[in-house]
């Protein structure tokens, strides 16, 4: 008699007793298919990065218009309520916001040429107060030679001869022809965001894909728009603030100092880092002492650690929270492939891609187990 495959009989059993199906017992298998398109698909990112680094010049100036322009189109739509058409709409926020960027770049600029014309004369200064650092030098320097090290180290503090001026103005100051596709990427971007939506919504056939599409797009519109008005506002507060410190504490140009706050906070984690150290270092060499120098770096700490765990997280909600480890990596790779402007791109893009995944998994998708 011919015996089924699911009837098949165990060795020590009796006739007619069929063997349990163990195939939920099978170890997982990788497919050869799955494989494929694992290596396809990171192959493909790491093409895309390539591009992107290698093309810096193209697509750092049209994403940033891409993004800044979503962040100002509800700004567009509220003056087009008003009857002024939207060509005419892009150029008057894109005038506005040229005019207020070049207004903090100028209180930040002045000082700044001035403390540059000035560097023997201030890195003399600096050098004079470094010297209480000469002692502990002096003893680290003995027991070097104590344990057998070398102790041929000067004893004295030395500023390091760096030439960093003309290399920074490098790396921070796009070219003439980044600003210009910039600028007019953003002019062109906002008076046809409408038609351009309208195109990226109508590519899909399927009602269902169409409808996404929009909520996709509006969300993004909305939460970048929300994005800009609130950050710029509390900036704006940190940099009044951090002014007000610095004119209390007698530091030099604190208005400078408070724009230099203001725009530097709109990078994460780095920008608050690098206006404590920058105030420290002003500090130190225009007031005459320690403490003295160190009171508006101290205070500005203070500013920075209410505006971050208190005011931010209120005032932007815990929708769209970003995970601090999202952010520090996202910072890190956006400021290494685009500098500067890739640290202000790297949270509205990570927004964007927060927006996309809610929608495309949605939290009515299958999920892992609880732990």
């Amino acid at each position: 008699m011919r015996v089924m495959p699911s009837e098949r009989l165990l060795p020590n059993a009796p006739s007619g007793t069929p063997v349990p199906d163990s195939k939920g017992e099978l170890p997982p298998v990788i497919r050869r298919q799955e494989v494929v398109a694992f290596a396809l698909v990171a192959l493909l990112l790491i093409c895309v990065v390539a591009v992107l680094w290698a093309a810096k010049a193209f697509f750092l100036p049209v994403i940033m218009a891409f993004v800044v322009g979503t962040m100002l189109s509800p700004a567009a739509n509220l003056l087009e309520r008003y009857k002024i058409p939207r060509g005419i709409a892009a150029v008057l926020i894109v005038v506005t916001v040229a005019a207020g960027a070049t207004l903090m770049i100028g209180l930040i600029s002045a000082p700044l040429m001035e403390w540059t014309n000035r560097l023997p004369e201030m890195a003399s200064r600096l050098r004079d107060k470094m010297h209480i650092f000469d002692r502990p030098l002096a003893l680290w320097h003995e027991l070097q030679g104590m344990v057998g090290g070398s102790s041929n180290g000067l004893s004295s503090f030395q500023i390091p001869k760096i030439e960093w001026v003309q290399p920074t103005i490098e790396f921070l100051s796009p070219t003439f022809t980044e600003f210009l596709l910039f600028f007019a990427t953003l002019i062109l971007f906002i008076a046809s965001w409408k038609d351009l939506r309208r195109a990226l919504i109508m590519t899909f056939g399927d009602h269902a894909a169409r409808l996404r599409t929009l909520r996709i797009l509006n969300e993004i519109e909305v939460h970048l728009g929300n994005y800009l008005l609130t950050v710029t506002i509390i900036n704006t507060g940190v940099g009044i603030a951090t002014g007000i410190v610095c004119a209390v504490t007698h530091m030099p140009n604190p208005g400078g100092l408070g724009a230099l706050a203001a725009t530097l906070n709109f990078i994460p984690i780095i920008g608050p880092v690098a206006t404590f150290v920058i105030l420290v270092v002003v500090g130190v060499i225009a007031l005459p002492t320690l403490g003295a120098a160190l009171m508006a770096p101290l205070a500005f700490v203070g500013i920075a650690f209410l505006e971050g765990h208190f005011v931010t997280p209120t005032i932007i909600g815990r929708r769209l929270e970003l995970n601090a480890l999202a952010v520090f990596l996202g910072l890190a790779f956006w400021t290494w492939l685009w500098g500067p402007m890739g640290a202000f791109l790297s949270s509205p893009l990570l927004i964007v891609a927060l927006i996309v995944k809610e929608h495309l998994v949605p939290v009515s998708a299958p999920q892992l187990p609880q732990d």
